[in-house]
């Protein structure tokens, strides 16, 4: 195509749509266009062909475990990982992704970088690259009689009993799971460096989700589609007011604390903690308590001081 026969609009009409790759000609006519207009769809066009090999890279660099066993002739590789253990309600979630070898999904990322409609829009992507996928949990009664670390441990193991078929050998984020045969290999924070874990985590973290959101309806108040169970303020003011339901992790310590293990003082003071904003804050919190310290329990203060500490470092 002679673009120097064709209006800008024309040009314009011309431009691939969609995920359609960018043909680095197209990009070279354009660019050497003696028209201002045309050099200024360049511009636009050079961005996009930049962020679209970016985002190439990245993948390709997340796939090269997956790569090397694919090469050597293993072909079913599951992707295993885990949500759920930080909240103060619900079950641990976790899920298991087997991809036809040679897939590559833009997008793909660890599901804490995603907000929940790049996660929705994620997981409907993996479903339809013909992923095989295995979805395990453990529920609040296993969480208190097992530990949280074990109960997630149970989950993973459920996610991949429940992939269609054994897979030939697990990528695991962070952790070794017991009880399972098949080789294994964990990655530190794999979920952010490694595809199938990240898909893994996209799937468990909207499964999850839609699990709180349901859970909502039986547990009324307590706020649970929009936090998910995590213990944000307005959650442990509904622990306070209505008291544990029979999804809370009552194994939690924190739970004990907010259903009075301390005194108001305490409470009052946590949230006055939590509500701090800047270092100028926190010192002026730290002056003020100096009055009030006396009146708290050695439990207690001890507890503050580890709060004051982690605030310290969050500012």
């Amino acid at each position: 195509m002679n673009l120097s026969d064709l209006s800008i609009e024309e040009i314009r009409k011309q431009l691939p749509h969609g995920n359609q790759p960018l043909p680095p000609h197209f990009l070279n006519q354009l660019r050497h266009d003696p028209r201002e207009g045309v050099r200024k769809i360049h511009e636009l066009l050079k961005k996009r062909h930049d962020r679209e090999r970016a985002e190439r890279l990245r993948i390709q660099n997340m796939l090269n475990f997956e790569r090397v066993l694919w090469k050597s002739g293993i072909q079913s590789i599951a992707g295993v990982d885990e949500v759920g253990v930080g909240p103060l309600a619900g079950p641990v979630v976790a899920a298991a992704v087997i991809f036809p070898p040679g897939t590559e999904l833009a997008g793909i990322d660890d599901s804490k970088r995603l907000d929940p409609e790049q996660r929705v829009k994620m997981e409907a992507a993996i479903r339809r690259s013909g992923a095989a996928i295995g979805i395990g949990s453990a529920d609040v009664d296993e969480i208190d009689r097992l530990n949280i670390y074990h109960a997630a441990l149970l989950a993973m193991r459920r996610a991949v009993e429940a992939l269609p078929s054994a897979p030939q050998h697990l990528l695991i984020d962070a952790r070794t799971i017991p009880g399972v045969s098949i080789p294994q290999n964990s990655f530190f924070k794999g979920d952010g460096i490694n595809f199938s874990i990240a898909a893994a985590s996209i799937v468990a973290k909207t499964y999850r989700d839609r699990l709180m959101e349901e859970l909502e309806k039986t547990y009324p108040g307590y706020g649970f589609a929009r936090h998910k169970g995590y213990g944000t303020p307005e959650h442990q003011a509904a622990i306070r007011g209505l008291g544990p339901c029979p999804i809370h992790r009552m194994s939690f310590p924190v739970i004990r604390e907010l259903c009075g293990e301390f005194s108001k003082l305490f409470y009052a003071l946590q949230q006055q903690l939590e509500e701090v904003g800047s270092a100028a804050a926190l010192g002026s919190f730290e002056r003020t308590l100096k009055d009030r310290w006396p009146e708290l329990g050695e439990k207690e203060q001890r507890k503050i001081k580890l709060m004051i500490s982690r605030r310290w470092k969050t500012i």
